[in-house]
């Protein structure tokens, strides 16, 4: 029999209408979070969780994205009988139950999802009623030609997505969490090919996947005879290289050892993962397949996932996350979310695997004009600003009709924007001959402080990753950013005029995955850099939609409330960004332009012209530090380098489209 944990759901913000199942209300299938998956004797395990929402499966490891992640035909708001039953499962962060209820709750616990599985497949097959339900927050409804279809063609390839793992191998750690386990997909579908393992940290919630490819014919072979025969697009290695063991070279201790395999490609090919096993026998050759080098492009490594150091190890050993070196809306680099790994690896050293490469011109995965809007309204975060917040952000047109004046080098007074910035010079380059200000008079401080009623969030999605992800970038307008905090150790240091300039362009882009629409994090970004945050570590508030914070004055994006430092965090020195909630808030999934989307061709959306406005949105300041207090001046020099640079003076903020991130990837 079910166990009814909670019958009645306590501090779940935003939950709305969930299937019930033997009378037993379905809480997004329990929310658990592991920092590891259950291990049995046949190890194979599973913990089916998306960061949100979990349940035991003695069978697999998988994750499966939470159904209000699927805006598309598959999922469907279902009307039948007396009742409705809305298939949306919230967004929150996960509660956290005792790992004894666990192992007494798995049999329970699989029966019902069992049985919820065969409620779901029955209801997909009726119809429904098409459109928009009363609920606050209904299932999206939408069609289009390829997005989130768990299928996307790259040309001669089509991919899928597999979240289905075994478990093979986990690194030895005195601490367990933060070891890294290694997995094998499995359930992949017929006519698919493995192209490498997976893995991930222990202390992460599991919501992994890799790509599985398989051969489709091009349109070259169908429409044209050809009297050679064209290499085919996938070929099993020849062979396969051992990279590295914990072994110690003892078959006696060949237990709990792992062994990591390189395939070794047919000329012209490509390996694009590695394999790992549990004892020194190498894989079978079947196991795998290598690519066409035609088909693929260079990867790079990105963030350490495991080091074992000559502390653990004889050898030296590391595995990366990967990525496309070519990355940004241009870029036609696919990652498969494999891992590399090697004992002596040299940044700026090209990898001996690749990432597959997306040769369909029309990138059909991309969400439609319609899609986006639905997505922005699913997920769009709630912007909250500072409390004490004095510099509010406001529309452009409003900045425009409250006087903001354009100047031009050599004269001495400024010329008047047209509301729609209609007048301001587009194109060319910031050659420095045009930049806006703020009107003189009584006029200037009010537009200082902004006018938070008339504020929207200036959408541009692009995609991302050779359009297997869609970035969908929000940018924020501020009149004018106000001066920093210096924080010296314990001690705060206001800076009156320093920090402060005139026209404030402040973003965040919410990344989301093509194969099945789900969130899958969102970029924060913070003055010059910026950080991604995956979305199970994000604040949600109205179920699907995140919170964002803008720090006070400064207006830079974090994912939490706090005190961020801008500088050096060991010195204790740097720039202060405060953020927390208030009654200060932009709702994005409502209040927003989409002024650009340029993969869906011309004149689908129509671009604002000041977003042609490629000048400065305010004057050049240059600062002078002797105005900080002298403790600073004088005792303090020789580590003014760790400051950020803003600290010096202002090149004058340019707009979005200038920005590097508008065409490339988010920085870091």
């Amino acid at each position: 029999m079910v166990q009814d944990i909670s019958r009645e759901p306590r501090n779940l913000d935003g939950l709305h209408k969930v299937a019930c199942v033997r009378g037993w209300s379905v809480i997004g299938l329990m929310f658990i979070k592991m920092a590891q998956p259950l291990r049995h004797k046949d190890n194979i395990f599973s913990l089916r969780n998306d960061a949100y929402n979990g349940v035991i499966d003695r069978n697999i490891t998988e994750y499966v994205p939470n159904l209000a992640y699927l805006p598309n035909s598959h999922t469907k708001q279902v009307c039948h009988g007396k009742g409705r039953i809305n298939w949306r499962l919230p967004s929150l962060k996960p509660s956290r139950f005792e790992p004894r209820f666990l192992h007494g709750l798995k049999a329970d616990l699989l029966h019902l999802k069992r049985k919820l599985n065969e409620r779901l497949l029955n209801l997909n097959e009726k119809s429904c009623h098409q459109g928009m339900c009363s609920d606050a927050s209904p299932v999206l409804l939408l069609d289009g030609q390829g997005f989130a279809l768990g299928k996307i063609n790259l040309g001669e390839l089509e991919a899928v997505k597999v979240s289905r793992f075994k478990f093979i191998w986990s690194s030895n750690t005195q601490d367990e969490k933060k070891g890294v386990t290694f997995y094998k997909p499995i359930g992949i579908p017929d006519g698919f090919y493995s192209l490498g393992y997976y893995c991930q940290s222990n202390d992460q919630p599991f919501r992994g996947f890799v790509l599985v490819a398989r051969e489709i014919p091009s349109k070259s072979e169908s429409t044209h005879i050809s009297t050679s025969i064209a290499l085919p697009a996938l070929r099993e290695p020849v062979d396969y290289t051992l990279v590295w063991s914990s072994n110690d070279g003892s078959e006696e201790r060949l237990q709990g050892c792992g062994f990591f395999w390189l395939p070794q490609p047919p000329e012209g090919y490509k390996s694009i993962g590695y394999l790992v096993t549990c004892s020194p026998k190498k894989p079978k050759l079947d196991k795998v397949r290598c690519v066409r080098a035609d088909l693929t492009e260079r990867c790079e490594n990105y963030q350490v996932i495991l080091d074992v150091g000559t502390r653990f190890s004889e050898f030296p050993f590391q595995v990366w996350s990967t990525r496309p070196s070519h990355r940004g809306m241009l870029g036609r680099g696919v990652s498969v979310w494999t891992f590399s790994c090697n004992s002596c690896w040299v940044p700026g050293q090209e990898l001996p695997i690749a990432c597959l490469k997306n040769l369909d011109p029309t990138l059909h995965a991309m969400p439609n004009c319609d899609q986006i809007h639905a997505l922005i309204n699913h997920y769009g975060p709630t912007v909250f600003f500072h409390p004490d917040e004095i510099y509010m952000p406001s529309s452009v047109s409003w900045f425009f009709e409250n006087g903001a004046l354009l100047f031009r080098k050599g004269d001495s007074v400024g010329q008047s924007i047209d509301v729609d910035g209609s007048n301001l010079p587009s194109g060319g380059r910031n050659d420095g001959e045009f930049w806006i200000d703020l009107p003189s008079g009584d006029r200037k401080n009010s537009v200082k402080s902004g006018n938070l009623g008339s504020a929207k969030l200036y959408v541009h999605v692009k995609p991302a990753l050779g359009g297997t992800f869609t970035d969908i970038a929000m940018w924020i307008f501020c009149p004018f950013n106000g001066p920093a905090t210096l924080k010296v150790g314990v001690m705060n240091y206001s800076l009156s005029k320093i920090g402060q300039h005139v026209g404030d362009w402040e973003h965040f882009t919410l990344r989301i995955c093509n194969f099945t629409g789900e969130l899958w994090s969102i970029y924060f970004s913070q003055h010059s850099g910026g950080v991604w945050v995956n979305a199970y570590d994000l604040e949600y508030i109205q179920g699907n939609k995140a919170i964002v914070y803008s720090s006070k004055n400064g207006h830079a994006t974090f994912p939490h409330p706090g005190t961020y430092i801008q500088g050096s965090g060991k010195l204790g020195l740097g720039i202060r960004n405060d953020v927390a909630r208030s009654n200060f808030f932009v709702d994005s999934s409502t209040r927003y332009e989409l002024v650009a989307a340029e993969y869906l061709g011309d004149g689908v959306v129509s671009e604002p012209g000041w977003l042609q406005f490629m000048r400065k949105w305010g004057p050049t300041i240059v600062y002078d530090v002797s105005i900080l207090p002298l403790v600073l001046r004088y005792s303090m020099a020789n580590i003014f380098i760790k400051l950020p640079v803003e600290l010096y003076g202002e090149d004058g903020p340019t707009g979005p489209k200038e920005k590097n991130n508008w065409v490339g990837d988010e920085r870091g």
